[in-house]
């Protein structure tokens, strides 16, 4: 009777035969059979075979065609089977295994038993897509071993050519290379980004392709997770997220708001440098030295070279200067390149100490941002007229010029530098006189003082041909002195081409025919001065010039490198409501949210350009759109002005739905306009014209309610507004068609205190509101009311009552008690009607409501009666 044994895994041994294993015949490999232990497919575990370690392995003959492969490793172990059984199993014929001649042993039936149990439960669970099951129970190594092999050699016939194929698929087609030869199997890679497959009859080859190395920027994950985050319609700039006290509710609280952030950094900053010695310690962890303040103290102490460029490093304009006195008067020479940066320094601060402002201008740069910022702000033509603008501008015999006609010799840099400084502080006429100079001494001067230059043609020609010809000539010198035009040189001129009318309006097509022919790609501020010259100023302009640019600019993402790049979209945007384009205002809104494009806006011309395309969108959209649009822009983007406000209110009329006015009213409220006078006349006048709904007038009569409200003082200091003679007509209105009667007779008292007269449709209304609440004394006051102040209206309105109120007797002798104009005797009426008439006429021409001038007229006709 055969007695059972337990595997020597489960037994005190440690391998197949005990504790010792014998050598492979090859030295420091295994044979390719050797293999059981393996990650089945679709399991995330190893599970180990008891026979499958590193220790166990094979006879060479046991296997036709045995493969040598490197021995055992645990990456071999995580691909599925070892490589070297799943090859023996390819070797042998589909649906069986090759199993030895001779009997094997014990320990060799185990392994090849493993191999196609293995293999045959991997692909055929891997077919269904469900888990490998566990290793085999322990009866199944307590058969005898000739059961066992037959077992085995039946689980090897299962084993088809699709599931040890998915199975060998599975762990080799990502992760090895499979042997070349006739022997090598058939395979094909399901991924085509994994490899390469060559398939023919008898070879099968896969290759692995490595993508290319990318480098990422630094911000690129920053940038991932920015792009997925949409902006907050709700929410104001993140400036100002630091302090909901001062959220801006306008475009006026956003200006002061933004201003007085910065200026609490300028004033830190001035703090930081006149009391250093008081920041003398840092606590921050980690310390960031670019985050930290500057050290702007000198360390060389004492009159010498050295210490005059540290002080012109340090921006000290005053200091530099002494010191470079006190070098003179010693008899110690100063460099040329030193003496150069000292006239750098003085002609870009134009003599003056640099302030916050001038140091964020410059941020650095000495070499051209100051000169093309200053240019911006130059008005036109003021050269002619002798004025100059705000700012620091050129004295006479300044340190610059003092310095400058001292120096004993000059080059080229040097005579740049003052015209330069120069153009930038407004002493044009000096700038080309030492351009001049320049060349009478044979010098080259360098494409930055060609383009200060250009920009100041307009100040130095009257006509605008010559302002031309001068253009040409500096481009000329430019050609002659082999001085390579920039963006920045054509932009100067066509910004010089904007103060030039008609000559510019040519001429600017060719420049940028030549920016073209010299391989130089235009930036905004190319087309926003290009734009400029094309349409502002035009009776009749032509659309096809902005179509043309918005075609260019529509799909490019743009980076600043100029400083007027930044005015382009608010140009556009001008130029598309002058032309009264939707089409093209909405391409030029698509080319602003291309890319970072959007950058180019700051808080203030944001403002400006969304305002802009509100209106326009107010104009020419419907109302739906419109509506749309302010809700996704408003004290987001933009605070709407009372200009939009008015073209909002506009538009709803249009629209005809003015059930949306007390929404807006909400929205003028949070702005901050309740008190615009204009506004409060729009929103009364819209709100009365026409009859609603019940609903909608009690919404209505609250709106008037408020307005109402901001007419009376609410505290100590405010000034309240004063009535006009349309705005309490149409809050009598609305209070009367919400059935309010007693706040519409308030509201009618005040005409007699303010000296005004209620129209017929005011007094109608109230009437009618008298009626519908049964009100017959109100009505009564009515009548008494036009009675003293003489109004013809006031015989049918007594008429009126009579008719429609059930009067009481009462009610009747007061009705009949009040005297009419015509009871008095004859010299009475004649001074009581010239003094009335007169009286109406004042009051009707201090009025400043819509419709003042018929009723000067209808008191004029009165006035006319009177006297007959």
């Amino acid at each position: 009777m055969y007695k059972p044994r337990l595997p020597p895994s489960r037994r005190l041994g440690h391998g197949p035969t005990g504790p010792h294993v014998p050598a492979c015949p090859a030295a420091g490999r295994r044979k390719a059979a050797v293999g059981c232990g393996a990650r089945h497919a679709g399991t995330g575990s190893t599970r180990h075979h008891p026979h499958s370690s590193a220790r166990s392995h094979m006879e060479p003959h046991l296997i036709s065609s045995a493969v040598y492969m490197p021995k055992d490793t645990p990456t071999s172990r995580r691909h599925g089977t070892t490589l070297g059984g799943l090859m023996a199993i390819e070797q042998s014929p589909p649906g069986r295994l090759q199993l030895p001649l001779e009997a094997p042993r014990h320990g060799q039936h185990h392994a090849v038993l493993a191999v196609g149990r293995g293999v045959g439960r991997a692909g055929r669970y891997h077919r269904r897509g469900g888990a490998v099951p566990a290793s085999p129970p322990l009866e199944e190594w307590c058969r005898p071993p000739a059961q066992r092999a037959e077992r085995g050699a039946m689980a090897a016939r299962r084993v088809g050519a699709g599931c040890w194929q998915r199975a060998l698929g599975l762990s080799l087609s990502r992760r090895c290379r499979l042997p070349r030869g006739p022997d090598s199997y058939r395979s094909s890679s399901s991924s085509p980004a994994l490899g390469k497959t060559v398939d023919n009859s008898q070879v099968t080859q896969e290759e692995i392709v490595l993508p290319r190395r990318k480098t990422w920027d630094k911000l690129a994950v920053l940038q991932t997770l920015a792009s997925t985050v949409k902006r907050d319609p709700t929410a104001a700039h993140y400036m100002f997220q630091d302090d909901p006290f001062l959220m801006p509710r306008n475009a006026a609280n956003s200006r002061l708001y933004s201003l007085s952030k910065e200026s609490g950094r300028n004033a830190a900053k001035y703090i930081i440098k006149n009391f250093p010695q008081y920041f003398d310690k840092t606590f921050a962890e980690p310390n960031i030295p670019c985050l930290m303040p500057e050290t702007l103290t000198p360390q060389t102490e004492g009159v010498s070279e050295e210490a005059l460029r540290e002080r012109i490093h340090l921006r000290m304009v005053k200091e530099s200067v002494d010191m470079f006195d006190q070098l003179l008067q010693a008899g110690t020479p100063v460099s040329l390149e030193t003496t150069n940066s000292l006239l750098d320094l003085v002609c870009f601060y134009g003599d003056g100490e640099p302030t916050p402002e001038k140091e964020q201008e410059e941020k650095g740069d000495l070499e051209e941002s100051g000169v093309n910022a200053s240019e911006q702000k130059a008005p036109k033509r003021q050269f002619q007229r002798g004025s100059q603008s705000s700012g620091p501008r050129w004295r006479e015999n300044n340190h610059a010029e003092r310095i400058f006609k001292i120096m004993p010799e000059k080059n080229a840099h040097s005579y740049c530098t003052m015209i330069r400084g120069m153009v930038k502080h407004g002493a044009y006429s000096k700038a080309y006189d030492m351009y001049i100079d320049l060349l009478n001494e044979r010098h080259k001067a360098d494409v930055h003082t060609f383009n200060a230059l250009i920009r100041a043609v307009p100040y130095l020609k009257e006509r605008f041909v010559e302002r031309w010809e001068l253009t040409k000539d500096l481009l000329t010198h430019m050609a002659q002195q082999k001085v390579q035009p920039t963006l920045l040189t054509f932009n100067s001129v066509l910004k010089s081409l904007r103060r030039c009318g008609g000559v510019g309006r040519t001429m600017s097509l060719f420049v940028l025919k030549e920016m073209e022919a010299l391989d130089i790609e235009p930036s905004l501020a190319s087309y926003e001065h290009l734009l400029s010259v094309h349409y502002k100023g035009v009776d009749a302009p032509s659309s096809d010039i902005i179509s043309e640019v918005l075609n260019e600019v529509e799909n490019r993402s743009f980076t600043a490198q100029d400083p007027d790049d930044a005015n382009f979209f608010t140009t556009a945007m001008q130029v598309c409501c002058d032309l009264k384009d939707i089409k093209l205002a909405y391409q030029l809104n698509k080319a602003l949210e291309k890319g970072d494009n959007w950058k180019f806006l700051d808080v203030d011309r944001s403002n400006g350009y969304w305002s802009k395309f509100f209106s326009l969108l107010c104009m020419m959209e419907q109302i739906e759109v419109v509506l749309k649009w302010y809700k996704e822009t408003s004290s987001s983007l933009f605070y709407p002005s009372p200009k939009n406000i008015l073209d909002l209110l506009q538009a709803l009329d249009a629209a005809n739905q003015l059930e949306m006015i007390p929404s807006v009213w909400e929205d003028v409220k949070q702005l901050g306009f309740s008190r615009r006078q204009d506004l409060l006349e729009e929103f009364l006048s819209l709100m009365s014209r026409d009859q609603h709904p019940s609903e909608i007038q009690q919404a209505f009569a609250k709106c008037a309610e408020e307005i109402k409200a901001v007419h009376e003082p609410a505290g100590p200091g405010q000034v309240p507004l004063e009535w006009t003679g349309s705005a309490l007509g149409h809050v009598v209105v609305l209070f009367s068609r919400a059935g309010r009667t007693q706040d519409a007779w308030n509201m009618m008292e005040h005409f007699q205190k303010i000296n005004r007269i209620p129209t017929d449709r005011v007094m109608d209304e109230f009437l009618n509101c008298a009626k519908q609440t049964n009100c017959p004394d109100e009505a009564i006051r009515m009548v008494k009311l036009a009675a003293s102040l003489g109004l013809p209206l006031s015989q049918k309105l007594k008429s009126r009552t009579e008719e429609e109120f059930e009067l009481s007797e009462t009610q009747k002798k007061a009705l009949e008690s009040i005297k009419w104009d015509g009871d008095s005797s004859d010299s009475d009426s004649d001074s009581s009607d010239s003094d009335r008439a007169a009286a109406l006429m004042n009051a009707q021409c201090s009025d400043t409501g819509p419709a003042w001038q018929d009723t000067v007229l209808m008191c004029q006709l009165e006035a006319v009666k009177s006297s007959w």
